[in-house]
């Protein structure tokens, strides 16, 4: 486990809130001329702590704006098993994220889609596809009251 000092987590704090900053401001707000702060921003990267960068996008103007967690139980848990719905899982475009889980089901995803009939039709044409799914329960998001990264 890489320790990571104050400036190296202002860095990433200032990176989260704004990945489009500039180097230049970036070293300023840290308290750092902006050469060792591009060194520290690199080996930031390089060592997996800053996994990319992305732009927040609104997805309601896109029409997106239909969120629904889909608990997912498996039939079959062994390693194999799990391999492959991962990997199928993580085909389905609607499928925003899929984290396995430790409890009374297997799997939580979050799907948005456009609407009701859309999530309807990811769900029983995609979802219950996926392999050794035995069964699924839906929660549908009404207001989102908090989002990470936004």
């Amino acid at each position: 486990m890489v320790s990571l000092d104050k400036f190296d987590q202002l860095i990433i704090k200032q990176l989260q809130m704004n990945a489009r900053i500039t180097v230049t401001e970036l070293a300023s707000r840290v308290g750092l001329s902006k050469t060792p702060c591009q060194i520290r921003m690199r080996r930031l990267e390089e060592q997996g702590f800053i996994m990319g960068y992305t732009a927040l996008v609104n997805q309601t103007k896109l029409g997106l704006s239909h969120i629904a967690f889909a608990q997912v139980t498996l039939r079959d848990t062994t390693s194999k098993a799990l391999a492959a719905f991962n990997a199928a899982a993580k085909s389905i475009p609607a499928v925003e994220q899929c984290h396995m889980i430790a409890g009374n089901f297997d799997y939580l995803l979050k799907v948005r889609t456009r609407d009701m009939a859309e999530y309807r039709r990811v769900l029983g044409e995609q979802i219950s596809a996926l392999p050794h799914v035995l069964q699924s329960s839906t929660f549908v998001v009404m207001e989102s009251v908090k989002d990470a990264g936004v």
